[in-house]
C-alpha cells in the first residue's frame, strides 16, 4: 500500500500539523505502509507537476494549517494542479485523509474545503482530523490526543485497505457539469503538459514564439494596407487638376484604417500622404466603399456628403473645391 502525504502549511517548527502528520506517518510505517511525504513549501516552484505523483497512490493525506484565513495558498496551488493536470480517473481510486489544525479559527471549514475539493476531483475522501491547536507542545504532553491521532491512521488504513465504498456526493455531479467544457487529455498528455507548464525555458519559449507570430502578421496586416494606401496616392496624383490661388488641407477618416489620409494642397502643389496633421480646414469620415465610388468616378465628392454617405466638419467652400480639384 501506498501513502503520500502533500502537507501545506510553511513548516514552521511549532506547526501543530506537523505534529499530526508525524505521527501518522510512524502509525503507518508500523503497519508496513510505504509513505511518501511532499512539503509543498520546499516544492513550490514545482506544483504543477506533483499531480504525477498520485499515479503509485492508494491514498493521500492532504495536510495544512490555518494560520489567518483558510487552507493556504500552497494547497490551494495544489489542488488547482489536480483539476488541471490530474488523472481524473487514477484520483477516482484515491482515498484522501484531510487534516486541518488550526492556530485561529477555521479549522472546521478548512477542512471541509479539502473534501468538498477532494471530491470535485472525483476523489474518495476519509474521515479527517480538525482542531484549534494554540500551542503544539499541549499535543505532545497529551496521550488522548496521541491516541485520537494513532486511531484516525488505523482507521485510514482500514479504509484504504478494505476499500469501503461510501454513497456518491452531490459534488460528484458538480464535477460533472463544470468538466463538460474541459478537453479530455490522455494520462500521457496530461503529464506531459504539466511538465511543460512547469518549464520556465518552455513557457518563456512559447511567449517569445506568439511575439514573433504576431509581428509577423502584423507586418502582414500592414503591408497588405501600405499597398491599398499607396493605389489611393497614386490615383488622386493622377486626377488632380490644380487651382490658381486655392490653398486647403483635407483630413479623410476613412472607417477601418488607422491612420488617416491627408491631401494639402497650395496651388499647382499637392501632397498625399497617410498621417496625421495640426491643422485640417475640412475633416471628412466615410467609409472605404465611398470612396472607391468617388474615385472610380461614380459619385463626387459633394453628392457623397449630400446623400449622407460621408460626414464632414470645416468650411463648406473648400469642401465643393474638391470636385473642381480632382476630375475622376
Amino acid at each position: 500500500m501506498n501513502i503520500n502525504i502533500y502537507y501545506g502549511g510553511r513548516g514552521l517548527i511549532d506547526d501543530p500539523t506537523l505534529f499530526v502528520i508525524n505521527k501518522m506517518q510512524e502509525v503507518l510505517e508500523e503497519l508496513r505502509v510505504k509513505v511518501e511525504r511532499f512539503n509543498l513549501h520546499e516544492l513550490k516552484n514545482g506544483i504543477t507537476t506533483l499531480p504525477q505523483s498520485l499515479k503509485e497512490a492508494d491514498g493521500i493525506i492532504l495536510a495544512t494549517t490555518v494560520e489567518w484565513y483558510g487552507i493556504g495558498g500552497y494547497m490551494q496551488q495544489f489542488l488547482d494542479s489536480c483539476w488541471l493536470y490530474g488523472d481524473k480517473e487514477k484520483i477516482s481510486n484515491i482515498y484522501m485523509c484531510p487534516i486541518v489544525m488550526s492556530t485561529t479559527y477555521g479549522e472546521r471549514e478548512g477542512k471541509l474545503s479539502l473534501t468538498s475539493a477532494w471530491e470535485i476531483l472525483g476523489g474518495r475522501p476519509c474521515s479527517g482530523i480538525c482542531g484549534y491547536i494554540a500551542d503544539a507542545s499541549l499535543m505532545e504532553d497529551n496521550k488522548e490526543y496521541i491516541a485520537l491521532i494513532e486511531k484516525k491512521a488505523e482507521n485510514m488504513y482500514r479504509t484504504v485497505n478494505q476499500k469501503i465504498v461510501s454513497l456518491p456526493a452531490s459534488n460528484q455531479a458538480i464535477r460533472q457539469m463544470v468538466s463538460k467544457t474541459q478537453i479530455d487529455l490522455t494520462p500521457q498528455e496530461s503529464e506531459q503538459l504539466s511538465q511543460y507548464a512547469s518549464d520556465d525555458k518552455y513557457v518563456q519559449r512559447q511567449k517569445e514564439d506568439i511575439q514573433e507570430l504576431t509581428s509577423l502578421f502584423r507586418d502582414m496586416l500592414n503591408n497588405g494596407e501600405t499597398e491599398e494606401s499607396g493605389e489611393i496616392i497614386t490615383h488622386l496624383e493622377q486626377h488632380f487638376k490644380p487651382q490658381a490661388g486655392f490653398r486647403g488641407v483635407y483630413r479623410f477618416i476613412i472607417n477601418g484604417k488607422k491612420k488617416h489620409l491627408i491631401i494639402k494642397v497650395e496651388n499647382a502643389n499637392l501632397q498625399c500622404f497617410f498621417g496625421i496633421t495640426d491643422h485640417a480646414d475640412v475633416e471628412l469620415q466615410l467609409e472605404q466603399h465611398t470612396l472607391d465610388e468617388i474615385t472610380n468616378g461614380r459619385m463626387t465628392f459633394q453628392r457623397a456628403f449630400m446623400s449622407g454617405e460621408m460626414k464632414m466638419k470645416g468650411d463648406f467652400k473648400v469642401l465643393r473645391t474638391l470636385d473642381q480639384i480632382f476630375i475622376f
